[in-house]
């Protein structure tokens, strides 16, 4: 950790259970491309001062229950804001909570202004004050994405009569549920998409729920065949990402070769890794993205008959999957298995690689090596989807269901297809998957080996329309403009 980390002296402490826990930073410093710098705090609670299993407090991501999660989000939410004014930020305007996770922040900024005023209990005043320093991002409709703890537990790990006395605020259905929590405490709350907004003020009636559409970081996720290309034809786009609509630009066989370069690039790497056959020439469709079931990955192969026509009579299709379960996730964890099991099915007529040791660097890879970016999420729980962002930054089109980003950014044969229509309800399986068959069948096979001019015209515009949009810069600015300065 410390080739990547710069250990910080300060240490702060809660009370957990009675017991005073340690808690240590570590600083990654984030240089922008002109040099400006952002400094990212992770906190680590293995020190030697606390108990074995507070050291293990920090260690993992998932935690095995609801003990564990709430002691985290301690951790995270109280001793993020102490270890933030030891380090000296005293006057931090705007604390943005990125899911409820954090949500308990709000409670030791009450703290703080309890103690400011003089006061021993919290107050309608101080309620207030901290509701204008927050801002709420609520990120998935799946309820499991939302936590809650019973008070009993509340009580055992904080034991904080104030969450009892402003039940209002605190407690939502007898139990503290952290998104509520963090909607009942901010001033501007927003969804990660357009439809995501929508959704979210159903479930959660009574709120003013905005919506900022998420963004990918352009200059991470262009590959460098692309990074190239861009660098000659828009210079600049890593300052002014806008700028990628000039793609429109950028010569069509200019576009081909640095696709054709990523590819190579990914075929290699899975020939090497899995021995999978897969060739260069080959339409090859990527999917990669966290193993849960909603997100349907097998759907494409709920027809195996069809594919296997499809790929026979009309063009042949490889596949490239990656992606890993939730720890907790036995259904995201069968879902694996299965491909694994439809992979020997279809043997040589569809060749299907399945990708260890998912990461960064690997969805880089895939995402920009693929012809086709597919996803199948159900509807309307897919909140935003970013993968099809980053693919668009590499002239990938999309192939996906419209929910999520993809509403916004679905150009029908523009800058990608449609799996279905805009339902308002769960889609249906059967109906998805036969628009996802008839799509591949008559439209986007064909083009990829007989209209290859038209096909690089859908990459170039998969660029220029949702690159040069779906992106961190655009996000942010709408970001300090409706929430941080509103």
């Amino acid at each position: 950790m410390e080739d990547f980390l710069e250990e910080m002296p300060q240490r702060v402490r809660v009370s957990i259970e009675g017991r005073e826990v340690s808690i240590r930073a570590w600083r990654y410093e984030v240089i922008g491309i002109e040099g400006s710098r952002v400094q990212v705090y992770f906190l680590d609670t293995d020190l030697p001062e606390n108990s074995e299993w507070d050291r293990a407090i920090t260690h993992y991501l998932y935690g095995n229950d609801a003990h564990y999660r709430l002691c985290q989000e301690t951790i995270l939410g109280i001793g993020g804001v102490r270890m933030l004014r030891a380090l000296g930020y005293e006057s931090i305007e705007r604390f943005h909570m990125n899911e409820g996770h954090a949500s308990l922040l709000t409670l030791e900024l009450m703290d703080e202004e309890t103690k400011k005023s003089g006061r021993s209990s919290i107050t309608q005043e101080d309620i207030s004050a901290v509701k204008g320093k927050c801002v709420f991002t609520t990120h998935t409709p799946v309820q499991a994405g939302h936590d809650q703890f019973p008070m009993d537990l509340v009580n055992r790990v904080l034991g904080r009569k104030e969450i009892y006395d402003n039940k209002e605020v605190f407690c939502h259905e007898g139990t503290l549920n952290m998104t509520f929590l963090a909607l009942n405490l901010s001033h501007y709350i927003n969804g990660v998409a357009k439809r995501h907004g929508e959704i979210s003020r159903h479930m959660f009636a009574g709120y003013t729920i905005e919506a900022i559409t998420n963004g990918v970081h352009a200059a991470t996720w262009a590959s460098d065949p692309f990074s190239r290309l861009f660098d000659y034809y828009v210079p600049g786009w890593r300052k002014d990402n806008f700028s990628l609509r000039y793609s429109l630009s950028i010569p069509k066989d200019e576009i081909w070769k640095a696709h054709v370069l990523a590819k190579q690039k990914l075929i290699q790497y899975v020939n090497s890794e899995t021995n999978a056959g897969l060739d260069i020439d080959v339409l090859t469709i990527g999917f990669a993205r966290r193993a849960a079931s909603y997100k349907r990955a097998d759907l494409i192969f709920r027809d195996i008959e069809r594919l296997k026509q499809i790929s026979a009579k009309v063009g042949l299709i490889q596949m490239v999957f990656a992606g890993k379960a939730h720890p907790q996730d036995h259904e995201g964890k069968e879902l694996i298995k299965r491909i694994f099991e439809t992979k020997k099915a279809l043997r040589q007529e569809v060749k299907i690689a399945y990708l260890e040791h998912y990461g960064i660097s690997l969805a880089n890879t895939i995402i920009s090596g693929a012809d086709l970016w597919l996803n199948t999420p159900q509807s309307p729980l897919e909140a935003l989807g970013t993968s099809g962002m980053k693919a668009a930054l590499n002239g990938v089109p999309s192939l996906s269901v419209l929910d999520g980003w993809w509403i916004e950014g679905c150009i029908e044969g523009v800058t990608g297809w449609a799996i279905g229509g805009r339902g308002e309800s769960p889609g249906d399986p059967a109906k998805d998957a036969a628009s996802l068959y008839d799509k591949l069948e008559k439209i986007i096979v064909p083009m990829f080996y007989h209209g290859r001019d038209a096909y690089t015209e859908v990459m170039r515009h998969a660029i220029a329309l949702n690159g040069s949009f779906f992106n961190t810069h655009r996000m942010m600015e709408q970001y300090v403009l409706n929430a941080y300065f509103r």
